[in-house]
């Protein structure tokens, strides 16, 4: 295992407050263990970092000891970006703490914020940023790849609600990007991932959302999988724009409102999302009755709950591994190669969301931000394997490169949701941004990181002058 020179990390300790830890060091196997349990790295210094400071200390020392770096934010992604062997690991997680000021529906908060702390926050007030669906996911890395979640038609990405972000960049220096300054690098930051710099502070814009929403649930089985999913794709079509809505192939869970029959069974859920009154819901789900369910629930939930409902299927230590596409279109071609491919599975954690885009996503140009999607897109299906076992992990990833191969012919190209992304390539990432902004974001990773420092995510090479 490479080591880092007492001598270096004596300097360093005088420059840094936050805890740094080598392999022995009590804690040092806690702070290197991401989500994923596939992943197991061993970095040759773990840098806490408790502040801004603390980054711009860590960054150049890597740097000058040529020292592979990674950021860890909140740790959830599947490709283990947060983690590097034999390099240095940047830890924001203790860096958490959210400040919300509801007179100017704005809340900032630290790089290692998760989206339960930022809910937990901002909810207190009747307010909410547009977040993910798994609620330990760090605010960092769901934003800067986009942030596609329960309240994208309501209000949009997590990106799309980013004001202003601190960041330490490659030199080492600090600087706030937002409309007025470094305008660049803030629209860079708004879906470019985490290759322009550090971030240790985001501002965002808040909305009136709950504190109690109405969530209903639908469930049909897998034997009646294409009258299912085509019985959705009509019902969508009937839904307000800004109604909360996903697709998810899985097994049903052994809850209370499950009859005991269906417990575990491999199924499609409906989930819809009302954001108004109880009555409003009932009326806006009943159509979907038509075709009937094995089983319903209807309840009005906490917001910050609606955002834990799905935890369970991945906690902490889990297995991992996804891909994703975007989708014009969910044709009947595209429904039948679902259809066939969901009851494959192995791992009965493993799951299929499909996110239907419209509303406030759409409502936002292409070129306003650096997303990696068209925001004509009207679906992005992800495709995870999730697992508590190595052999059921193999299994399912044959299993989700084997769907995600067969749902090719109706993409929206081969590049897609740069944060589904397991094992990004340089043609998949500039496939997703697509070559114009691909370019631009090329220019100002040259600006901000000509020597391509950050390198551990959905990689955008810097530019090359001519």
């Amino acid at each position: 295992m490479v080591s880092v020179s007492a001598t270096a990390l004596d300097s360093l300790r005088k420059q840094f407050g936050g805890e740094l830890l080598v392999g022995g060091d009590p804690g040092y196997d806690e702070a290197r263990a991401l989500w994923n349990g596939d992943i197991d790295r061993r970095p040759a210094l773990i840098a806490r970092a408790t502040n801004a400071e603390d980054v711009a200390a860590a960054v150049p020392f890597g740097r000058e000891q040529s020292l592979e770096i990674a950021i860890r934010g909140g740790g959830h992604s599947f490709a283990g970006h947060g983690v590097v062997d034999a390099g240095l690991m940047i830890d924001l997680s203790p860096m958490r703490a959210v400040t919300v000021d509801p007179a100017t529906r704005r809340a900032r908060c630290g790089g290692g914020t998760t989206w339960a702390d930022l809910d937990a926050a901002t909810q207190e007030h009747g307010l909410a940023v547009p977040g993910g669906v798994i609620s330990h996911t760090g605010v960092a890395g769901l934003s800067l790849g986009g942030g596609i979640g329960w309240l994208s038609r309501k209000h949009g990405l997590s990106c799309d609600n980013l004001v202003s972000a601190r960041v330490v960049t490659a030199d080492g220096g600090v600087v706030t990007a937002s409309a007025a300054e470094n305008a660049d690098l803030h629209w860079a930051l708004r879906g470019g991932g985490g290759n322009f710099g550090v971030v240790t502070e985001f501002e965002f814009a808040l909305h009136e959302v709950g504190p109690m929403v109405n969530l209903g649930l639908f469930f049909w089985g897998v034997e009646s999988g294409v009258d299912a999913l085509s019985h959705i794709r009509s019902c969508l079509t009937s839904l307000p724009a800004h109604a909360g809505a996903q697709i998810i192939g899985l097994n049903a869970p052994p809850l209370p409102f499950v009859d005991e029959a269906y417990h575990f069974a491999p199924g499609y859920v409906f989930a819809v999302v009302g954001w108004g009154s109880p009555e409003e819901h009932a009326a806006m789900v009943e159509p979907i009755r038509s075709f009937p369910p094995l089983f319903e629930f209807i309840t009005p939930v906490p917001y910050a709950a609606l955002q834990q409902m799905i935890d369970d299927s991945a906690p902490w230590g889990i297995l991992a591994y996804e891909k994703a596409c975007y989708l014009d279109e969910l044709t009947d071609d595209a429904i039948a190669v679902i259809a066939e491919h969901l009851p494959r599975k192995s791992s009965p954690m493993s799951i299929m969301p499909v996110f239907p885009m419209g509303g406030a996503y759409h409502d936002v140009a292409d070129a306003d931000t650096a997303f990696g999607g068209s925001r004509a897109s009207k679906w992005v299906v992800n495709i995870a394997a999730t697992a508590p076992d190595p052999e059921l992990l193999a299994a399912d990833r044959a299993w989700v490169r084997a769907f995600w191969d067969a749902l090719q012919p109706y993409a929206s190209g081969s590049g897609g949701y740069v944060n589904f992304q397991n094992d990004p390539d340089e043609a998949r990432v500039r496939a997703s941004y697509g070559a114009a902004k691909y370019d631009r974001l090329a220019r100002i990773k040259a600006q901000y990181d000509p020597d391509n420092l950050f390198h551990k995510n959905a990689n955008i090479k810097p530019a090359v002058s001519v």
